[in-house]
């Protein structure tokens, strides 16, 4: 098995302790809330949302995938890190055992934060991971953070 890694980084005007709580911690709700073509729902199969809690992702109806099952390797607040495994689902197909995320969220001197993403594709056998694949997970995941943004910034008393 291989694997395929890549980083991305995102700038946001948002401070990094609220953007943490809404993107990271309080995701489940607020996404499928601002979001619901790309996320119905996320229902907890097992655990508390700490380490070791398992999720079933339903995507939305704009979603070529059903759901997926997402693990979560590490919550860690006082950092603001947050790492999980898609384990399972149809987003996976039969090219990928996994994908691992890793998200760190810093602060930066403008009083804003930059959201530091690497993602780890765990692929089955020697098949390929090609560019536009990457970059179609890429723009995606740029689209919910950049929905999250705009919703902290036309709300701002939220997550304070």
């Amino acid at each position: 098995m291989g694997a395929v890694t890549y980083d991305m980084e995102i700038n946001s005007s948002i401070p990094a302790d609220k953007l943490y709580k809404a993107f990271v911690l309080d995701s489940d709700n607020l996404i499928p809330k601002i979001l619901p073509q790309a996320i119905k729902s996320v229902e907890i199969l097992e655990g508390d949302g700490g380490a070791g809690t398992i999720k079933l992702i339903h995507f939305g109806e704009g979603s070529q995938f059903k759901s997926v099952k997402h693990l979560v390797d590490n919550v860690d607040r006082e950092n603001l890190t947050y790492s999980y495994s898609i384990i399972g689902g149809d987003a996976l197909s039969d090219v990928l055992e996994s994908i691992n995320y890793h998200i760190k969220i810093v602060a930066a001197a403008d009083g804003g934060s930059v959201c530091k993403n690497r993602s780890i594709y765990n692929v089955k056998g020697d098949v390929e991971i090609t560019e536009e694949k990457i970059k179609e997970g890429k723009e995606k995941a740029v689209v919910m953070f950049k929905a999250v943004e705009a919703y902290l910034q036309a709300n701002p008393d939220a997550y304070n």
